[in-house]
């Protein structure tokens, strides 16, 4: 597939450009490899149930798939089939800090597929306070992976022009839309435990 960039630039947050996201949803539910803003710095996704495009993903990354990635929501509810063990006292814990930049490592119940997993035992989700990155999870109608946009090792990009240096058409579209505005990526926390795996 070829990139499609969105054809309109946003610059303000919750200005979002609904059509643009519409046809991104509609190559992530064609298998294909997307770049779009999120909180702090661009980020590459695709559909999580599909295992060649997260294979894809991975390749393009230079990411030990060992190290599993990070699935994002718009809601709870898209999250539900991996909440279905958790306390209440847990409960409270993700609604306190969701929607925001909080990722919580949750124990997988036998629903998660290997590669999202990588050698981990729990599942990292989390439910995005972004406007953007919400409208596409409903568009596409459930959780996408998210992983930083950039290969192994190396900062994280910050520009759409960035991303099209380091990427070009090894993606096929690209979410033209504003970051977030935080400086760092999200922390990090286990939900079993409650240690910040990442501040």
């Amino acid at each position: 597939m070829a990139l499609q960039p969105s054809s309109e630039s946003a610059f303000q947050l919750d200005q979002v450009n609904y059509a643009a996201v519409e046809d991104t949803a509609s190559i992530l539910r064609q298998g294909g490899l997307i770049a779009y803003p999120t909180e702090a710095v661009w980020g590459l996704g695709c559909d999580p149930f599909n295992a060649r495009a997260v294979q894809r993903l991975l390749l393009l990354k230079q990411r030990d798939p060992a190290k599993g990635v990070i699935l994002i929501a718009s809601s709870m509810e898209q999250l539900k089939p991996w909440l279905t063990q958790i306390t209440p006292q847990q409960r409270q814990q993700l609604e306190a800090s969701w929607p925001g930049p909080v990722t919580w490592l949750v124990e997988d119940q036998g629903y998660t597929p290997e590669l999202i997993l990588g050698r981990h035992t729990s599942v990292a989700l989390r439910v995005t306070a972004h406007p953007w990155v919400r409208a596409l999870c409903d568009a596409f109608g459930g959780p996408i992976v998210s992983t930083s946009a950039n290969t192994s090792g190396q900062p994280p990009l910050q520009s759409r022009e960035d991303i099209e240096q380091a990427f070009g058409m090894d993606i096929d579209a690209l979410l033209d839309g504003p970051l977030g505005g935080l400086s760092r990526p999200s922390r990090i926390c286990d939900l079993s435990t409650g240690e910040i795996l990442r501040p």
